[in-house]
């Protein structure tokens, strides 16, 4: 009977690799030794295959990835290293035997090998979420195969669900394992990060590494979604599956390092086991996300409320319900663009609009484009029965657009309509990752496939946006 021997938590910063880092990784020295003590405590335990939860592998918005070539490369040659290179072998028993686990749990997941590489178009390579942590693992340990999972943007209790399988998976083979959630923290705690600086980021930061300590797991998936969302985290779909290898127990974390000096946090961890757990952690978890979305509906808007209506209607009946009797009069009267947004698990789940009124007032707007996001939206694959009750609704109800030039733009309080020909496309404002003039505007023409050299005309307008 196989066992997964240990847990890890790992970031991967290639800065950390002295090959990319040529000086500057020394000031994350801390997460250096800390990597290099989880490699020396590899190498004590021996174990046949290496697990990696990644974020940065092959990524479906409704599927976990598995792959299971026979083997896999891959360098560190977009961090000008390409000296640093990988060939690891896949331990496709584990593996495929997963996937078919997976299968029967009604967990999607796809099998990452040449054929359904070529058919994804998804490069078959070793991403640096992987390697970063395997650099200091294989300093003191190489007699493993790999088996490398990259987690997919389904909810945290399908998550969960996903670590209960590959535990099982792995007790029901003669291999012994050792699990690495591969993650880094907040990427925004300070104006030192790329990304910029949100208050969120240090919370999230410090929230994580308390529950984890504590072992607070029903707190861990009861973290609030905007916050994480805007701490810029990359790690926690991570977490959720290594927590989920550990349904039954009790655990807390030992915390090896924590460091930011970049403005991204850096969190390295051993999650150790300090006895049984009787309670049923998935049932709780559905419980929370229930009662999530009861106060959710308990605070809609009207104009939320109709959008939500609408959809589950049409879901229903397959046709577009009639207008509400109790609505208020300027949703009956006012012709305005609306746009609908979905958003399950704290993703987009598809968003439909109109710049200008298509319908006979708002109410219609709203009715027609909540219908539209659902299953209209050519980046998602139609919204299902069984996801209806986890859709979270925003409506935007648009002003009249004007004439701008670029100094009259605001991202957060302004949307924006470029124009060149033909070629036209609107960003909504106040979106996330969009903090600047220049991220508006590059988002937007890339939207419009309008080159930066190209002449285009400008819009600004303002919404009224209902959650």
């Amino acid at each position: 009977m196989g066992k997964i021997l240990s847990h890890y938590i790992m970031p991967h910063p290639p800065i950390a690799v002295a090959e990319v880092g040529k000086g500057e990784e020394k000031k994350i020295q801390e997460t250096i030794d800390a990597c290099i003590e989880i490699s020396k405590d590899v190498a004590e335990k021996k174990p046949q295959i290496i697990i990696i939860i990644t974020p940065h592998g092959p990524l479906f918005r409704d599927a976990v990835a598995v792959i299971n070539s026979e083997s896999i490369e891959g360098d560190l040659g977009n961090f000008n290293a390409p000296n640093v290179s990988f060939k690891l072998n896949i331990h496709r028993e584990i593996s495929n035997n997963l996937l078919k686990n997976l299968d029967h749990d009604d967990i999607t997941a796809v099998a990452i090998n040449e054929t359904n590489s070529r058919v994804y178009d998804i490069e078959l390579e070793l991403d640096h979420g992987v390697m970063v942590p395997l650099y200091f693992v294989n300093k003191n340990y190489n007699n493993y195969k790999l088996v490398h999972i990259t987690y997919g943007l389904l909810s945290s209790e399908e998550l969960y669900k996903v670590g209960k399988i590959i535990k099982s998976t792995v007790e029901k083979s003669s291999f012994d394992a050792v699990l690495i959630a591969s993650g880094d923290l907040s990427h925004k705690l300070s104006n030192e990060s790329p990304y910029g600086y949100a208050k969120e980021g240090p919370e999230f930061d410090d929230k994580i590494i308390k529950l984890l300590q504590n072992g607070d797991v029903e707190q861990i998936f009861n973290l609030d979604n905007n916050m994480c969302e805007a701490a810029g985290e990359c790690g926690l779909r991570s977490f959720y599956i290594l927590l989920g290898t550990l349904y039954n127990k009790k655990i807390q974390g030992k915390l090896l390092s924590y460091e930011g000096p970049f403005g991204i946090g850096y969190g390295v961890m051993e999650i150790e086991t300090v006895g049984d757990e009787e309670k049923d952690i998935l049932k709780e978890l559905e419980i929370i996300k229930r009662e999530k979305l009861k106060e959710i509906r308990d605070k809609e808007s009207v104009y939320v409320k109709l959008a939500r209506k609408s959809l589950e209607g049409y879901i229903r009946d397959k046709r577009y319900i009639d207008i509400p009797e109790d609505l208020p009069e300027e949703m009956l009267k006012e012709k305005r663009g609306v746009f609908v947004s979905l958003k399950k698990n704290g993703d987009l789940r598809g968003c439909i609009g109109t710049t200008m009124p298509t319908t006979n007032n708002v109410a219609e707007e709203i009715i027609k484009n909540a219908v539209e996001a659902a299953v209209g939206d050519p980046r998602f694959a139609p919204v299902k029965e069984k996801e209806v009750t986890e859709i979270v609704y925003s409506v935007d109800v648009l002003m009249p657009a004007e004439d701008a030039k670029r100094e009259d733009l605001d991202p957060k309080k302004y949307g924006v309509i470029v124009k060149s020909g033909y070629k036209r496309a609107l960003l909504l404002p106040d979106l996330e990752g969009v903090n600047t003039v220049e991220e508006q505007l590059d988002v937007v023409l890339r939207k419009a496939g309008i080159n930066s050299g190209e002449q285009y005309s400008l819009q600004k307008f303002e919404v009224i946006r209902y959650r």
